[in-house]
């Protein structure tokens, strides 16, 4: 190659406009620093690593949801025309279709990966000291997921949609006291109707995001701050023989790679099966054979039902409920009682209590299912 070779003109140029322009943020930003953090911050390497990105296929769905809900505010009419606004989406607008469809796909895989990343921290014992408000921050962006989709799903206000809500209310109302007077509120009323539409869409894109955004930017500080934690099986291991990886560009590059295959996934979903909608609801008509909530709720929903089987009346929807409000409290105190980092007899009640509630959760879901037939 001739030693007398330089690039293009055009190409040095752009080469010193980008530096230029690089510089001048950098000088005010503070880029190198960000960088050279994100380069200093080590990931462990080790055979249990796959779980470490579930955290982040969350996020990238709760990205996709909020970029595809707000293309679906610019045509969506809560209220009267509702159900209208929907069909005119999936059937009249160009590609309205797929975008309804991958909001609703990825919801549904966010509350997915929500819950794979639960478990996995509970299993990595990622709740110990100093990370139990990495837990409990959790917890609760876990439970305003949950809010989301239950108040998105009945926003297309079809017969699905409307009866799915009623049988869903069904859980909260059965609370002790101020059940039926929270339900009422959250309704607008003893029915399911416009004025219901209208609060849940307050509800969706107002009042859960206000508190959801601010959670979430705490829960990731957290994480950044404490890092990632050692499984048991790492932690017992020495020092010399743990490996890490650098977070810049290592770890972010596999982790974007995750987001690209988890775009592949709801792609695929949202283009070859589109999010159907069904037909207006009619308050008057019967509830279709088979209605129940989404997939997320199916194993409260069944526990309340075997629980009214075995005791009827009130006395049923008391015992769920209260077996419901045992469970979550103890999931939720979980880092005060497996406070060792070592492994014990504390240690092993929480993980078969891991267990049992994972399995529970997945028995009483299919259970919940071959129930309707």
């Amino acid at each position: 190659m001739d030693a007398s070779w330089s690039p293009k003109p055009d190409v040095a140029r752009s080469r010193s406009l980008a530096t230029a322009v690089y510089e001048w943020v950098d000088e005010r930003l503070g880029l190198e620093e960000i960088l050279a953090l994100a380069r200093k911050k080590t990931v462990p390497d080790h055979k249990h690593s796959f779980w470490y990105y579930w955290g982040g296929i969350s996020l990238f769905f709760f990205f996709v949801q909020v970029f595809s809900g707000v293309l679906l505010l610019v045509y969506y009419r809560p209220g009267a025309e509702a159900y209208e606004s929907v069909r005119q989406i999936t059937y009249d607008i160009q590609f309205g279709w797929l975008i309804r469809s991958a909001h609703s796909w990825s919801a549904n895989l966010m509350v997915f990966a929500v819950f794979v990343h639960m478990f996995s921290v509970y299993f990595m014992k990622a709740y110990r000291k100093p990370r139990e408000f990495g837990w409990w921050s959790g917890m609760a962006l876990l439970a305003l997921t949950l809010l989301f989709g239950f108040s998105g799903y009945l926003l297309p206000m079809d017969d699905l949609a409307y009866f799915a809500t009623k049988v869903g209310l069904e859980i909260p109302a059965a609370l002790p006291l101020v059940g039926t007077f929270l339900t009422d509120i959250v309704r607008g009323g003893p029915e399911v109707s416009e004025t219901t539409i209208q609060r849940f869409f307050a509800l969706h894109v107002v009042i859960l995001p206000l508190i959801y955004l601010p959670i979430l930017a705490f829960h990731l500080w957290l994480v950044q701050k404490h890092g990632n934690a050692l499984p048991p099986s790492e932690e017992a291991k020495p020092e010399s023989e743990r490996r890490t990886i650098p977070f810049f560009p290592d770890f972010f590059s596999l982790d974007l790679g995750m987001w690209l295959i988890a775009l592949n996934v709801l792609s695929i979903l949202a283009s070859l099966y589109p999010w159907q909608l069904g037909p207006q609801a009619d308050p008057l008509a019967p509830a279709p054979v088979g209605i129940h909530p989404e997939w997320y709720f199916m194993s409260q929903f069944q526990v309340l039902k075997v629980f009214g089987r075995w005791f009827p009346g009130a006395a049923g929807e008391a015992l769920g409920i209260s077996l419901f409000t045992l469970a979550i409290v103890i999931w939720a105190a979980i880092p005060l009682f497996d406070t060792r980092t070592a492994g014990g007899r504390r240690a092993q009640i929480a993980t078969y209590f891991g267990y049992f509630a994972l399995l529970g959760m997945i028995v009483f879901s299919i259970w919940g299912y071959l129930d309707l037939k």
